[in-house]
């Protein structure tokens, strides 16, 4: 009996226990001028026990051979997860797809979706700019719909705390605030496309190593200030209809099932009224994780056995769970369809503007780049270089991307077919925009020539006989696995040997994240470009030659050596600890003394800016700092002056408080003003749980980075609490 062979049981009880709503009259629920509350409310007051368990058991949508399952015909091949619709109360069934960076394909599906990629969601966190990230969100989310999803999983809000995290790459950095406002406006371009998105993985799950049953033991006070802030920044910005639980355990409980996670903090405190979606494979019981606040068992193939449908049945005959706990799921199921759309707007495959959407991934790519080091004003290349040399990273075929759930299948297939591995968490993917072909096309008077950077030594000679040159350096990252902060297959040694053969080298770092340059004060310049989506190479090129002015800030710190790291060792099974408590990310280094290799919102431009004038008020319970950013280069660019603050018994010597983006031309200012959550001028009180600001005088800087302050100021704020519910205004 294959699995699906399994549910259907349950489905055909659902089916045959309906009663026709003719015999109770119209469907009140279609007025769009009723709250999404009260028409979910009425749809759940008309279902069976049977239908509202339809409704909470999520099937994969894609077969699976090997567990012998066949999904359902309805399903779309190759997606994540399908949950049939119920036709006889106007339910539409949900077609859900991955992820955060565009819409992917799973399984061995005959056909592969071949659709946009956006760069990573740290690239984009690295643009450092939110109307970026929900231009994005939109974008792969009318992909979404236009390939017959209304259910997106996206986005990844998980704070760095290893920055050797296999899917560091999928998420926002190691900041609250910027994770947060980042990733939640993603999330709200995606459902302006009236889909539900989600936001995950929730929470504390910051490795891949052991991941299903990992116990991640934290401070509750400590995760309110860290990693739980982040989460609730991303929701009050971007209201996502879904959270996704993650699979590892929370002081000692799985995140499906864990009371505080799902019901104390998301409903009573932060009153988020969407549904609790599972990760594929992190329920481990029934009546535990329906009655923590779990809505759905999602991919039910991936759990070690059933637990909705028919086991959810039995519980509830049982008295194990309440009839009211499982309209109570449905209820907020409906909530979401209702609220984002999925009623008034059914989803169907149509044709998508793939040459459009290109340009909306390439000006991520640009906007994310981070300008690390540039020495001697190596870059942009100047018209006058006549002989490049590109060299190493598959440059003269594609661009690298990330592995696991979240990739995208690009037009033109593979650029770099057969690397290992070829399965699961692979294919290593290389999207077919060529770094070399796009730096030939912007350099049509030089002679520019690639070596695969296999012989170093050949590597060399190339740079030797030339003007200038550029290493690709790559570091494949993707789900299921962590990754060392080394670049593999010695291309430490290469760039090394080219920067010895030329010291006008050029590095462009393909990384999910962070990654150790040992090399750093050897190379003219350094660029991270992550991973950098469907358009890439193209960026790549543009940014090389001053087409456009780096602009990305780092989001997360690159440290110097691993030894710096709050967790030296390699990221290892059972239970982490984590010495750093909140501490997370240039906190630790500010809080340490430790200097990192770059720091925290560091990022050079091809322009220089000045700053000034900082003031800091405080008026209607909250701070405000207004400054002047001046473009003094020669060049249009864009300045991100970054808001810190410091206050007494943090957990850190300072907090990011806000910052702006701001496009500057030549000789041109601008008075900013940026306003400053009170929470991040707060302490969190877990007994009486609310949030404390002592009164006092708190520091203000200006700065352009975490270690580069350029003015500092004071301000007295009065002792003030805030309810643990309290959100700004928008």
């Amino acid at each position: 009996m294959t699995l699906r062979a399994r549910l259907i049981p349950v489905l055909l009880l659902a089916a045959s226990s309906a009663v026709p709503l003719t015999a109770q009259g119209s469907r009140p629920w279609a007025n769009a001028s009723m709250s999404p509350d009260a028409r979910a409310a009425a749809v759940a007051a008309q279902m069976t026990r049977d239908e509202k368990l339809l409704l909470v058991f999520g099937q994969f949508g894609t077969d699976f051979p090997s567990k012998n399952f066949k999904a359902a015909a309805e399903a779309r091949p190759g997606s994540a997860g399908y949950i049939p619709g119920i036709p006889r109360l106007g339910i539409p069934a949900r077609w859900e797809t991955d992820a955060g960076v565009g819409v992917a394909t799973q399984g061995s599906a005959e056909k592969k979706r071949e659709r946009t990629s956006l760069p990573s969601g740290l690239a984009t966190t690295a643009s450092w700019d939110p109307d970026m990230a929900y231009r994005g969100g939109a974008m792969i989310g009318d992909e979404a719909r236009r390939s017959g999803f209304n259910v997106m999983l996206a986005g990844g809000v998980d704070l760095m705390r290893d920055p050797r995290n296999g899917r560091n790459f999928e998420y926002g950095g190691e900041d609250p605030l910027l994770a947060g406002v980042m990733v939640g406006e993603q999330i709200r371009g995606i459902q302006s496309n009236a889909i539900i998105s989600t936001v995950k993985h929730y929470a504390i799950n910051d490795q891949e190593t052991d991941r299903d049953t990992g116990n991640s033991i934290i401070d509750p006070a400590a995760a309110r200030v860290s990693d739980l802030l982040a989460f609730q920044f991303a929701i009050e910005r971007g209201s996502p209809g879904s959270v996704m639980c993650s699979y590892n355990k929370v002081n000692g409980t799985h995140a499906c099932e864990n009371r505080f996670l799902l019901t104390d903090v998301l409903r009573r405190d932060w009153k988020w009224p969407g549904y609790v979606m599972s990760d594929w494979g992190a329920v481990h019981s029934t009546a535990p994780a329906a009655n923590a606040g779990l809505e759905q068992e999602s991919g039910s193939v991936f759990d070690k056995e059933l637990y909705f449908g028919a086991p959810l049945k039995a519980a509830v005959e049982r008295g194990e769970v309440s009839e009211a706990r499982l309209t109570e799921m449905a209820t907020r199921i409906l909530r979401s369809m209702f609220a984002h759309g999925l009623f008034g707007r059914p989803v169907a495959e149509a044709k998508i503007d793939m040459a459009g959407h290109a340009q909306v991934t390439r000006a991520d790519a640009e906007a994310g780049a981070v300008l690390l080091r540039n020495e001697g004003a190596l870059l942009p290349l100047s018209p006058s270089v006549k002989r490049i040399a590109v060299i190493g990273g598959h440059a003269d075929k594609g661009v690298l991307a990330g592995g696991g759930s979240s990739l995208v299948y690009p037009e033109g297939g593979n650029a770099v077919p057969g690397l290992e591995p070829k399965t699961w968490p692979g294919p290593v993917m290389y999207h077919p925009s060529a770094p070399l072909a796009a730096i030939k096309r912007l350099a049509p008077g030089a002679t520019v020539r690639f070596a695969s950077g296999d012989d170093p030594a050949e590597a060399a000679r190339l740079a030797a006989d030339s003007d200038v040159a550029i290493v690709f350096a790559t570091q494949w990252a993707g789900e299921a696995f962590d990754v060392s902060l080394t670049l593999p297959t010695n291309q430490d040694a290469l760039i090394e040997a080219v920067a010895r053969a030329n010291p006008r080298t050029a590095v462009v770092l393909e990384t999910g994240g962070p990654v150790l340059t040992p090399w750093a004060g050897r190379v003219g310049a350094i660029m991270e470009a992550w991973f950098p989506g469907t358009a890439g190479g193209e960026a790549i090129a543009n940014l090389l030659f001053g087409r456009v002015s780096p602009s990305g800030r780092l989001p997360a710190t690159f440290p110097a050596s691993v030894d710096q790291l709050p967790r030296p060792e390699v990221p290892h099974p059972g239970d982490t600890r984590y010495p750093e408590g909140a501490t997370v990310g240039y906190k630790w280094y500010d809080a340490r003394k430790l200097e990192p290799a770059f720091p925290f919102g560091h990022g050079l431009s091809y322009t220089r800016f000045g700053y000034g004038g900082l003031t800091a008020s405080a008026g209607n319970g909250t701070v405000t700092a207004r400054f002047r950013v001046s473009n003094t280069g020669a060049r249009d660019g864009a300045a991100v002056p970054q808001v810190y603050v410091a206050g007494a018994g943090w957990e850190a010597p300072k907090r990011l408080g806000g910052w702006s983006k701001v496009q500057l031309k030549p000789g041109e200012s601008r008075e900013v003003s940026v306003t400053i959550d009170p929470r991040l001028l707060a302490t969190w009180n877990e007994a009486r749980r609310e949030w404390r600001i002592a009164g006092g005088t708190y520091q203000v800087m200006l700065a352009a980075s975490a270690r580069d302050i350029q003015q500092t100021t004071t301000v007295r704020l009065p002792a003030r609490t805030l309810p643990v519910g309290w959100r700004p205004s928008r």
